[in-house]
């Protein structure tokens, strides 16, 4: 993820101090060369899988990733790569669990009744549903 810069801080609290809804910046992919390259949103990995996504969205820090452990907790365990499908979302280093439904859609333990297209979406929705209350670690079997 691209560091913080004063020009980015200063433009993001105008933005807020204007009242428009923060737009949150592409992430950068490191290509085997070492080069960045700006992350197309929604577009598939080359397995097929949503694509992977680390940025800003009011505040709070998101993240999505394939799994390949079939956990998505740090350290390994029940997680993401259940439900999921391979796939685990963070808020703020804590996972959102997330499943992947038979149309496609995706849903989060956040806003379960509310389907979204893509994991980010789901991280989108649970920040947006969360208000600025923390994200606690949802137990599991």
């Amino acid at each position: 993820m691209p560091e913080l810069t004063r020009r980015r801080a200063l433009g993001a609290a105008a933005v807020v101090a204007a009242g428009v809804p923060l737009v949150a910046l592409p992430a950068a992919r490191a290509d085997d060369r070492g080069h960045h390259t700006p992350e197309v949103p929604g577009t598939p990995d080359a397995s097929g899988a949503p694509a992977a996504f680390d940025e800003i969205y009011k505040g709070r820090r998101i993240q999505g990733r394939t799994v390949t452990d079939g956990g998505g907790h740090h350290g390994g365990g029940h997680g993401g790569g259940h439900h999921g499908g391979g796939y685990a979302v963070f808020v703020d280093g804590v996972e959102l669990h997330v499943m992947r439904n038979a149309d496609g859609s995706w849903i989060s333990v956040v806003s379960h009744y509310e389907p979204v297209d893509t994991p980010r979406a789901a991280a989108r929705a649970a920040v947006d549903e969360l208000q600025g209350a923390r994200l606690l670690p949802f137990p599991s079997n």
